[in-house]
């Protein structure tokens, strides 16, 4: 007769995933808590809206994940920032619309559940929400035996935040003679990263460890920076000032995302060379040839968030980010639109 199999027979491990939750609360209670009014372990995150103090609360909601850029973490073995970027790619989508983020849950699933590992992306996760000052307040880590590559895992990401339906940001407010202000990104943030790839490992063979002169930094290291995380910025700039347009550059890069938001009756006019690009997008542009058009459409070239504004707030608002400690360039300006021009124009 058989022995009796067992879930552990099979490459699922619930004690130690029970194990790893206690761990994780510990972690999770390090995240703002106001609002959230239970604990991790439950069925599902519990989170009172009392506490908003918003008069007409719309809820806003996203989700994403992280991307190839997961290879690079597996590349270096190093775990504790890719949670950051997770936490950015919807916080961010977020704050576009002038929402602030209440809370967080994430999905990370494993063939099997290393602790160590699993233990380090949770604290990137606990350190995003940290920066965006939201709670995270639940999440799911699934064991999958045979599914994953050893010490390999996918993560996906969900965010809900809230703003007063009278403040919402949609770009419905945006007209001619607006300007454009970029804020600078800290690198490639979560977009591209099979075209990176493909350059430094392919066709240049770089190693993980190699020091690139032109950037300053280790591939990895340059790979591996962290998205930045816009929310608290956005959040605070638009108390004071009127916004009349966000757009978070992600995939697709300025252009794509600023179709976003432009009203039917707009045009954008982008200034070419207003802003300062980190050396990492030169560096790619020559190693893999790569025409200005598809950098554009492929990278977020040193802009991670773009702000619509009036004219006359344009470089106050550049001193605000800067006393922020954030860069702004006034990079672009709305114009009427012509039917036989480009909604987008570079000059």
């Amino acid at each position: 007769m058989n022995k009796p199999l067992t879930y552990a027979d099979a490459g699922v491990d619930i004690d130690k995933a029970n194990n790893l939750v206690e761990t994780i609360k510990k972690i999770v209670k390090q995240t703002p808590k106001t609002g959230v009014i239970s604990e991790i372990g439950g069925f599902g995150g519990l989170y009172s809206l009392n506490l908003a103090n918003v008069d007409s609360p719309v809820l806003v909601s996203s989700t994403d994940g992280v991307g190839t850029k997961l290879k690079i973490a597996f590349m270096m073995n190093k775990h504790d920032t890719v949670g950051i970027d997770l936490v950015a790619m919807s916080v961010n989508d977020i704050a576009v619309q002038g929402a602030k983020p209440l809370f967080f849950l994430d999905y990370l699933s494993m063939g099997k559940l290393n602790t160590e590992i699993i233990i380090e992306i949770i604290k990137g996760i606990a350190e995003g929400c940290k920066q965006a000052n939201c709670a995270l307040i639940g999440g799911e880590t699934a064991e999958m035996p045979g599914f994953y590559k050893a010490n390999e895992y996918d993560l996906a990401g969900f965010a809900v935040g809230i703003v007063d339906n009278s403040k919402i940001v949609d770009g419905s407010e945006m007209h001619v003679g607006n300007k454009v202000i970029g804020i600078a990104s800290s690198g490639l943030h979560s977009n591209g990263y099979s075209l990176a790839r493909k350059i430094c490992f392919d066709i240049l063979k770089l190693k993980i460890d190699d020091y690139v002169p032109e950037i300053g930094r280790t591939v990895g290291e340059e790979l591996l920076m962290p998205t930045k995380i816009y929310s608290a910025t956005t959040y605070r700039i638009s108390k004071g000032l009127p916004i009349h347009g966000f757009a978070h550059i992600t995939g697709g890069g300025i252009e794509d995302n600023l179709l976003r938001i432009i009203p039917k009756g707009c045009n954008i006019v982008m200034y070419k060379e207003s802003w300062d690009v980190p050396p990492v997008f030169s560096f790619l542009q020559n190693a893999g040839n790569i025409s200005d058009k598809e950098m554009m459409r492929t990278f977020n070239n040193g802009i991670g968030m773009i702000a619509v504004v009036p004219e006359n707030v344009a470089q106050e608002m550049v001193e605000q980010l800067s006393a922020l400690k954030e860069k702004g360039f006034i990079i672009g300006e709305v114009v009427e639109r012509k039917k036989s021009d480009r909604r987008i124009k570079w000059v």
